[in-house]
């Protein structure tokens, strides 16, 4: 059985609305104007004090670690009124796990907003292993932080499932195969995508 693991943010969880609302809460406390959501789409991927960075850099200002505390308490408070799965992930969960899959999460987000949202949309007990983005020393695309996710996981070959270009880089760079999530924010080249939920566990099943 392969080891899976997937990306969390535009994989698993349509996490957009309220990751805007939470930047443009910190733009507004520092007197800036909020930013329009596909603006803030375009910024995730990288982790929350790069996308914070890019949201305070497009209205000209510096990010500030205050800043970033700020946004952290707020999205951790606010992390799933109006997140959820996206359709058809709950159910390739269950079958994943049903056909003896091991499940594991390699995000960006920090460790603690990861564990709220799972918690809070009951997605968490799916998952042997969560690796986030303050979990190791290293970030997506850098290959070292799937790596620690695998390892954890310690279950044959691995396939790595993710909406971004840093989850495809992470993979090649570890020499595991990689799906790419249609259906999320990002955009990236690979030879295996999913257009649907429903199809990672057959595209899953058939990788050489």
């Amino acid at each position: 059985m392969r080891a899976v693991v997937f990306d969390l943010d535009g994989t698993l969880i349509d996490s957009l609305p309220d990751i805007a609302s939470s930047v443009n809460v910190s733009l507004r406390r520092r007197g800036l104007d909020p930013l329009p959501a596909p603006d803030i789409e375009r910024m995730i991927g990288d982790g929350a004090k790069v996308l914070l960075t890019k949201a305070f850099a497009a209205r000209g200002a510096a990010m500030t670690e205050t800043d970033l505390d700020d946004f952290v308490t707020h999205y951790t408070a606010h992390s799933a009124d109006e997140t959820a799965p996206y359709p058809g992930i709950v159910e390739a969960l269950r079958d994943l796990r049903a056909a003896g899959h091991k499940l594991g999460i390699c995000t960006n987000k920090p460790t603690v907003a990861a564990r709220e949202v799972l918690a809070l949309l009951g997605l968490e007990p799916y998952f042997d292993v969560i690796i986030g983005g303050d979990s190791t020393p290293y970030r997506k695309p850098d290959p070292r932080h799937l790596e620690a996710t695998v390892t954890a996981l310690g279950a044959g070959p691995a396939v790595m499932i993710g909406d971004h270009h840093n989850d495809i880089a992470a993979a090649a760079g570890l020499g595991i195969p990689a799906i790419f999530a249609a259906w999320g924010y990002g955009a990236a080249e690979s030879p295996h995508v999913a257009h649907h939920a429903s199809e990672l566990p057959a595209l899953i099943k058939h990788l050489p």
